[in-house]
Order: C-alpha cells, then sequence, then structure tokens
C-alpha cells in the first residue's frame, strides 16, 4: 500500500487584512489548512517549518502530527523529510490556503501513478498552491519556494515537460483580490472566518 503524506509549509505571509494583525491572520490560514489535512482519508497529514516558525507549528499541530523542522522552507527539504518518514508520496502545500477543498489536494496526488511530480498553480496570484511527487524525488527537480514556482520552472529541468503533470488550481490568500473570492458557503476555514468576523 502507498503510503502518502501531505505537509502544509509554513511559508512567508506578507499581507494580511485591514486591522487584522498579520501574525493571528497567518496562524489561523495555516491552522485552517492543518485541519483539514488532519481529515483528509487519501493521506497522512504532517507540518514543515523553519526554526523560527517552529513554536506555531507547534500551536496549530494535532495530538500527534509529525512535524518537520527544515532549513528553508522550499520543496526539496520537505520531501527529503517526508522520504525519511517512510513514505512514498508527498505532497508540499502552501499553508496560506486556508479553504482549499479536499478534492484539489486529490486531484493533485491522483497524477502520481503515472507521473513523478504533479503541481496544481495557484492561480492569478502567481506561484503555485501545491507539488506533489513520488519518492524519493527524481534528482532533476529544481528546488523552488512555492511563492516564485510555477508549472514551467518546474518543467524547465525535467527531461521532457510531460513528466510533471498540472492539476486544477486554487488561489492562496495573499492579498484583497483573494480575499474577495473567499466563498461564506464553502465548509471549513473556521479561524479564517472568525478573524474576519464572518
Amino acid at each position: 500500500m502507498t503510503r502518502r503524506v501531505v505537509v502544509a509549509l509554513l511559508t512567508p505571509v506578507t499581507w494580511s487584512p485591514p486591522g487584522v494583525d498579520l501574525a493571528a491572520w497567518r496562524a489561523a490560514l495555516a491552522e485552517d489548512v492543518v485541519d483539514l489535512l488532519a481529515r483528509l482519508a487519501q493521506a497522512e497529514p504532517a507540518i514543515a517549518a523553519v526554526a523560527a516558525d517552529m513554536p506555531l507549528a507547534q500551536e496549530i499541530a494535532w495530538p500527534g502530527m509529525p512535524i518537520y523542522e527544515v532549513p528553508t522552507p522550499t520543496l526539496l527539504p520537505v520531501f527529503t523529510a517526508a522520504e525519511s518518514a517512510g513514505f512514498d508520496q508527498a505532497a508540499v502545500l502552501a499553508a496560506d490556503a486556508a479553504d482549499v477543498p479536499g478534492m484539489i489536494l486529490g486531484k493533485l496526488l491522483r497524477p502520481l501513478s503515472g507521473k513523478p511530480v504533479a503541481v496544481a498553480p495557484s492561480g492569478p496570484g502567481g506561484g503555485v498552491l501545491a507539488v506533489a511527487a513520488n519518492l524519493p524525488v527524481p534528482g532533476w527537480l529544481a528546488d523552488a519556494d512555492l511563492d516564485s514556482a510555477t508549472p514551467m520552472t518546474l518543467r524547465r529541468t525535467a527531461p521532457q515537460p510531460s513528466l510533471v503533470e498540472s492539476t486544477p488550481d486554487w488561489r492562496r490568500l495573499r492579498g484583497p483580490s483573494d480575499l474577495a473570492t473567499l466563498d461564506p458557503a464553502l465548509e471549513g476555514w473556521d479561524n479564517t472566518r472568525a478573524l474576519l468576523g464572518g
């Protein structure tokens, strides 16, 4: 049986809604992502964070949830940690996509039965929502952070572009335009919703 993990990576957050404390906003986004992962049926949950973010990781982790300390908030250290923990497949997910539906993550993992890497873009804001890979990751996959990576940059080092499969996108909450797309009818994102007063 294939062991899969989806890792919420505590990426830098540089924007918060007017009147909302940046640290509280970042914590709420990350906690909502972690709450979703804890309920996923198709993969185990984990968190990855640099040393400075370990207190936040410990604060939002569910009991028994693995926390990987990584030297940089980038892809390859997280994949290496997941491989060391015995997983066959891993996905690295930005921890600022508070309302991402579980089905988006399911569609990200599905191509790994035939492709070594899959990527979910993060919509018009640029960057990517998540990257998934079979472990160990192929040697051609370049390290990247989720803010600057794109499906194109991830394909650039592949022997064939088709080895990196694109899956449906979902936006991250990184600015006013992203905030405007939040759907109050969608379940989840309770911590973020509470901060917004809704």
